[in-house]
């Protein structure tokens, strides 16, 4: 049963995600709520409300809107008394809906998930302990403070292509919600030994064959990088103004674009390794190719090169993220009227 949180909770809850293709960087949710001079919430010895400061650090650190983080939890946060009660029945509803990976003894979990998905680790901690496991740290951490982050050397190598990545792995645990089914949006499991084995339950994961294709997408609009979207094997993305499944554009939509953008302008679709857009709109879809510009009309269906650019609108485009770099304003906030912080690179 869903109870109400504050606003601030809700829009925190958005943009945590456990899929390797969403996660723009990695948390340890227990450090981040005893961040206590991140917020000026009377110095409690912890908050959730922290992990909003962080989420929108990343979000000015990256220069795009709507970043989703991968949080790693300890159990005992679940039941840590320096939350409130509601906060503790928040983190409960988050692991039971999937949304943080919540282990008994996380150890160098973080740091393992920011190597396989190829993101930053927001954190304090410079985990000597195990840089003979990660040589490239410190690099490849952030540091949070009240006026800034700080990145710790250089971004770390990741492990593109690594084969626990390209795989479905099940748990020969009964009733293993992590590893019960065959979606892209699986995540990475532990290595122990080399082996990939359930982070949870401890089991060696039995290989189930080849990891669905999926493809990443940017949207930019008036060239602010706001959403990313992943687009799965015969599962049609609806794109438009205001979609009853799928994308909806309005809320950063001008007048105009409201105007010319039709309410499910295009899909997009992969098929095999051919993703498509299909315009569905009244007032046609530009490509923009390396050969000039692709007119689509209703209907009308086109395969995507890794770097053609959707035009649904002058300013409102999809690419892959490499081929849209974002920046031109600042970040939404998720924290609403809170204080927040930004990201920052030393000089």
């Amino acid at each position: 049963m869903r109870f109400a949180v504050s606003a601030t909770l809700d829009a925190i809850e958005g943009r945590l995600t456990l899929d390797p293709a969403l996660a723009r960087g990695v948390v340890d949710l227990a450090e981040v709520v005893r961040l206590v001079d991140l917020d000026s919430d009377e110095a409690k010895p912890a908050s959730l409300r922290r992990l909003g400061h962080v989420i929108d650090a990343l979000g000015a650190h990256l220069a795009e809107d709507g970043v989703a983080v991968y949080p790693v939890v300890d159990r005992s946060v679940l039941s840590d008394l320096d939350l409130t009660s509601n906060e503790r029945m928040v983190v409960r509803r988050w692991a039971d809906d999937r949304l943080v990976e919540v282990l008994d003894e996380p150890g160098d979990r973080v740091l393992e998930l920011a190597e396989l998905l190829g993101v930053p680790v927001v954190s304090r901690q410079t985990f000597p302990q195990w840089s003979e496991r990660y040589p490239w740290l410190p690099g490849g951490l952030l540091a949070p403070g009240p006026t800034g982050v700080s990145a710790r050397g250089e971004p770390h190598p990741g492990r593109a292509g690594s084969r626990v990545m390209t795989r479905v792995w099940r748990c020969p645990e009964p009733g293993c919600a992590t590893f019960a089914d065959a979606s892209g949006a699986q995540p990475p499991p532990r290595l122990v030994t080399g082996a990939p084995t359930c982070p949870r339950h401890r089991q060696r994961l039995a290989d189930a064959g080849p990891r669905p294709q999926t493809r990443v997408r940017a949207v930019r609009i008036d060239g602010t990088v706001r959403r990313r979207v992943v687009v799965r094997p015969e599962t049609p993305l609806l794109v438009g103004r205001a979609p009853e499944s799928g994308l909806s554009l309005s809320p950063w939509l001008g007048e105009e674009a409201m105007r010319w953008i039709s309410r499910s302008h295009l899909r997009l679709e992969l098929h095999g390794d051919a993703l498509w857009v299909v315009d569905s709109s009244t007032k046609g879809t530009t490509v923009r190719t390396r050969g000039g510009p692709v007119r689509l009309g209703s209907g009308q269906a086109y395969e995507l090169a890794d770097d053609d650019v959707v035009a649904l609108y002058e300013g409102v485009e999809l690419a892959r993220p490499a081929v849209l770099p974002g920046g031109a304003v600042a970040p939404s906030s998720v924290m609403a009227e809170a204080p927040t912080i930004a990201i920052r690179r030393p000089h």
